[in-house]
């Protein structure tokens, strides 16, 4: 194809509303040729800096580099923003046809001899170059990032680790797509008014919209997106349905059928072992924990293990109260992982003396976004204003121009907040344009929920543990929003794993907050505020089941850093994580999260793979973060809130991350504030 108008230009400039592209001008058949001619530019333009023929300077090469791939980087942001939020089969075909070709291209690009011989020779004079903290953070970066692609290594061993990368491109996309499939065709409709027996009025209205959406109008159907099947697991008096849904929702990617996600599993930690051991590191955990807080898999496994010890005796006693329970209202079977949520919400109500369906009505979707940026406007004078009919991936979505203290522009943020069978399941932030003073650019941010869609015309109502799940995202969503930095490889959530969660967990302390609760926690129709006595259940109930919640999460943490830390790939990792968790003496009427099978953190993908530990890594600091600020006596305290977007929310990966809290904090945490904010001393 020739570089002469043959790409889409609604891809190749954005230029609509607020620099936005023009999504309604895209067709899905437009996203592939645009890549396909992106990686010729931008292969054609590392060429050129790698022949250059003046000496390496940081500006000519790596100012340069971040000058260079504009048509791919848009073309793959808009393309992979489709992908994940509104799936069809062009785009899924195409998903697989280009998800090995980045790989090589990545690897085509480390190839370049000339090219790794500039970064490298500004990498071993950096002491000498007086470059800043930033220039010295994104040199590490380019040398870090080509090395790992494999710049450093001769021949065979070269090819081998680009043909690896493209072989684990292939099997993450395989991986993403039979989890969706399972959970877009998996479905268990009800027509008897006795299979709602016990579940709240919410989740009965859930379930019809659902039932709705996949051509069942009148009747209520149960799917696989967490919002209907956690709730139905936790209300249903229906044992033998909670069982059958439960065993849909662990068993995703776990069949013998096409969408079998074991054999990919085992191929993956095979590939991912031996490009470990191309690169010199002994292990995969060992490779992907160089440049974290971390630094090694022994210090994860230290914080993991004596969270484990502590969650397992909790969830120990957790277990003897739902027994009692069990037996005294006359049932004689085992406690089974799809008793658990149901019992324990009868203790929960019961202790804390409130129902979920108390606290909706409390916490309309629009009140809750209303509350997140009253947070943002407290902390850092940033203003939210909803542009309405503004294009964006799907109708569902909603657009926010959001302006700093001084009335400028600051970026826009889009959300897009509930479920479809089309989009993948869970919640997360995504930055479609990078801020960059070197790029003259500002940012463009997305959140993306799973929330349940209310049937037409109604408004949507949250959890306490919903509106907890859009304070989170909101909060990475603030760290590319408040990114002040010049070069676009460090900006906004371009930091080490194990940092990336400390805004978004933080964020979450402020939902509990009073002056948020009473003003935003106000009833849809009256307009009164959640009373008093009940925001007081509510923020009691916070560490109950705390045990169980540890033990799920922590389970998952200890098998992916186990799967990834030895110097070969186990024969079967479904034994391998049988025997891990036998070893763990994991609760038999607990499951993990995420099994492999479906754990797309580290299957669909390796950003979090050896990394999901990162999550209470940053919990550690959270917890820490915000007792900051209790200690000030003012959550919204303005020299700490102004340290905290400084050093936190608008550094990016501009510095170590240890010196970037020690900048906000004064020093660096340790558990106790985590454990306690856990109920787990």
């Amino acid at each position: 194809m020739s570089d002469n108008g043959t790409i889409n230009p609604a891809i190749e400039t954005w230029d609509g509303p607020m620099g936005l592209p023009r999504r309604e001008a895209i067709a899905d058949t437009d996203y592939a040729p645009a890549i396909r001619q992106g990686f010729v530019r931008d292969l054609a333009e590392s060429a050129a800096i790698a022949d250059n023929p003046e000496p390496p300077t940081f500006a000519n090469t790596i100012e340069a580099l971040e000058r260079s791939g504009d048509l791919l980087s848009n073309a793959a942001t808009l393309f992979f923003s489709k992908a994940g939020n509104d799936t069809n089969e062009t785009i899924q075909a195409a998903e697989r046809e280009l998800s090995p070709q980045f790989a090589r291209h990545a690897g085509e690009i480390a190839k370049n001899r000339k090219l790794f011989a500039r970064i490298d020779t500004l990498w071993q004079q950096r002491d000498a170059l007086g470059l800043n903290g930033e220039q010295v953070q994104v040199l590490k970066k380019y040398h870090r990032n080509f090395v790992r692609q494999g710049a450093a290594l001769e021949g065979d061993a070269q090819a081998r680790l680009i043909a690896i990368n493209e072989r684990l491109a292939e099997l993450g996309t395989a991986f993403a797509q039979n989890v969706l499939k399972d959970e877009a065709d998996w479905i268990m409709v009800l027509d008897d008014e006795a299979d709602l027996a016990g579940l709240p009025s919410s989740t009965i209205a859930a379930m019809a919209s659902a039932a709705v959406e996949r051509g069942h109008e009148g009747r209520h159907a149960v799917t696989l997106a967490r919002s209907i099947v956690v709730p139905f697991l936790t209300f249903s008096d229906r044992r033998d349905l909670r069982e059958r849904a439960f065993r849909a929702w662990t068993g995703r990617g776990d069949g013998d059928g096409a969408t079998d996600n074991r054999p990919i599993i085992a191929e993956t930690l095979k590939l991912r072992a031996e490009k470990a051991g191309l690169l010199g590191h002994d292990s995969f955990a060992e490779l992907k924990l160089e440049g974290t807080m971390a630094r090694t898999p022994e210090a994860v496994n230290t914080l993991l293990e004596t969270v484990w010890d502590k969650a397992r005796a909790r969830a120990g006693t957790e277990a003897e109260d739902i027994t009692a329970l069990m037996r005294a209202e006359g049932a004689n079977h085992d406690l089974q992982a799809w008793d658990w949520r149901y019992y324990a919400e009868k203790i929960r109500a019961a202790r804390h003396d409130y129902a979920d369906d108390e606290v909706r009505p409390f916490m309309p979707l629009e009140r809750i976004i209303e509350a997140a940026f009253h947070v943002a406007g407290r902390l850092f004078g940033l203003t939210f204003t909803e542009r309405p009919g503004t294009a964006t991936h799907h109708p569902d979505a909603r657009v926010w121009e959001v302006t700093d203290a001084n009335g400028d522009h600051k970026a826009v943020f889009i959300g897009d907040y509930f479920a479809r069978a089309s989009k993948r399941s869970g919640a997360w932030m995504s930055a479609m344009q990078l801020q960059s003073r070197l790029l003259g650019r500002t940012p463009i941010v997305t959140n993306t929920m799973n929330f349940a869609k209310p049937p037409a015309g109604q408004a949507a109502f949250l959890s306490f543990d919903d509106a907890r799940t859009l304070f989170h995202e909101f909060g990475h969503a603030l760290h590319g929003i408040m990114s002040d930095v010049t070069y676009p490889s460090v900006s906004g959530t371009n930091v080490p794993r194990d940092f990336v969660e400390l805004p978004s967990q933080l964020f979450e302390h402020w939902l509990t907050v009073p002056e948020v609760l009473n003003g935003f926690a106000r009833h849809h129709e009256t307009g009164e505020p959640m009373p008093a006595a009940l925001v007081d259940k509510v923020l009691a109930a916070q560490t109950f089941n705390a045990g169980f919640d540890t033990i799920e999460y922590t389970a998952c943490a200890l098998v992916d850093m186990a799967l990834h830390a030895r110097g070969e790939a186990p024969a079967d990792p479904a034994v391998f994580e049988a025997e891990k968790l036998a070893e763990l003496a994991m609760p038999k009427a607990i499951a993990m999260r995420h099994r492999p099978p479906h754990f797309q953190h580290i299957f669909s993908g390796d950003y979090y793979a050896a990394g999901y530990y990162s999550y209470m890594w940053s919990e550690v600091l959270d917890a820490d973060a915000f007792a900051a600020f209790e200690e000030k006596g003012d959550v919204f305290d303005p020299g700490l809130a102004d340290a905290l977007g400084r050093h936190v929310y608008g550094s990016g990966g501009a510095m170590e991350p240890e010196d970037a809290y020690t900048a906000f904090r004064g020093r660096l945490p340790t558990p106790d504030a985590m454990l306690e904010k856990r109920g787990l001393v």
